[in-house]
């Protein structure tokens, strides 16, 4: 049975059997490795004709609800520092301000899609390939994974820490630095988020292993926490400066990425940490590749095409 949704926000209909499975399977891989799955489902909404402000403004909508239920399950076992949370998101109110006034000029300017794209190639080629490069060197030491120990020697965020003012016990997580350095992370991934209508995870998770030295115990748990505040203000920005989220879209693949978002979380507590870092570095590229195969071969199609008649 053919059960097509026409959304007069995109302009385009789509099967809802299509956006229910898109939905649980990307809710799975938010409660596995910690991400609000924005990533793959707005780039997988516009592989199906969606266009890319309204993907990425209807995405962060779903994304409320599945990194609530993802946080949840985490909060669950006690793995979400909500110190921390609070911190990064204070940032990123500001930067995803900045990131929605940016998307306004843009789609003004007519660049926007293209805009988007080049933002989505860019951002997961970097994230993608520094995250395979740890996990696979973590790995290959004496076949150890990383533990939810500090390690010994002075740490980035430490050193910056020593330049910024004052610093805060995080006791959850176990460590000590300025809440400045979440805090400016948190602006610059909330920019981020707002512009390619994700959650920032694949930012946020790399930044909160790598900057902010947080175990990892805690980092999925409380990168969701953080998101559901983050995408709550970037849906509704959206929908009132831009008006491109499609409510509709968003409510259906939430139902399934709700009820995918549970299972990912309680493989995610068997796995160890760098296998997840290998799952979602994969992924990552992987998506970054078709966005790029998608901007280097249509122009050539399209010529081929226009050579025929």
């Amino acid at each position: 049975m053919d059960l097509s949704l026409y959304s007069p926000i995109a302009h385009h209909s789509i099967n809802v059997y299509l956006l229910l499975g898109l939905g649980g399977s990307v809710g799975f891989l938010s409660g596995l490795c910690g991400v609000g799955g924005g990533f793959l489902m707005t780039p997988l909404l516009m592989m199906f004709g969606v266009p890319p402000t309204v993907a990425a403004a209807s995405d962060s909508a779903q994304i409320v609800a599945s990194a609530t239920s993802g946080a949840y399950a985490h909060y669950r076992v006690g793995h979400v520092d909500f110190k921390m949370g609070l911190h990064i998101f204070a940032g990123g109110l500001i930067g995803s301000t900045l990131g929605v006034e940016i998307i306004r000029r843009m789609r003004e300017a007519g660049n926007v899609n293209f805009f988007i794209d080049a933002m989505y190639v860019v951002t997961l080629g970097i994230v993608g390939s520094y995250m395979m490069f740890e996990a696979i060197r973590c790995l290959r030491k004496n076949g150890e994974a990383v533990t939810d120990k500090a390690p010994s020697k002075i740490s980035f965020a430490e050193r910056v820490s020593q330049i910024l003012p004052w610093t805060v016990e995080f006791e959850k997580s176990g460590i000590r630095l300025s809440p400045a350095l979440p805090f400016l992370v948190g602006g610059f991934v909330g920019m981020v988020a707002a512009i390619l209508g994700v959650g920032g995870g694949f930012i946020m998770i790399p930044a909160m292993c790598y900057i902010l030295r947080m175990p990892i115990r805690t980092v999925v748990g409380t990168n969701l926490f953080q998101e559901v505040l983050l995408c709550a203000n970037v849906t509704i920005m959206q929908a009132v400066e831009n008006r491109s989220v499609d409510l509709s879209i968003a409510l259906i693949i939430l139902c399934g990425s709700t009820v995918g978002a549970q299972f990912g979380a309680g493989l995610g507590h068997r796995l160890k940490a760098d296998y997840l870092k290998v799952i979602l570095s994969s992924i990552v590229l992987l998506v970054m590749a078709k966005i790029l195969l998608g901007l280097v071969l249509q122009p050539a199609i399209l010529l081929s095409l226009k050579g025929g008649q």
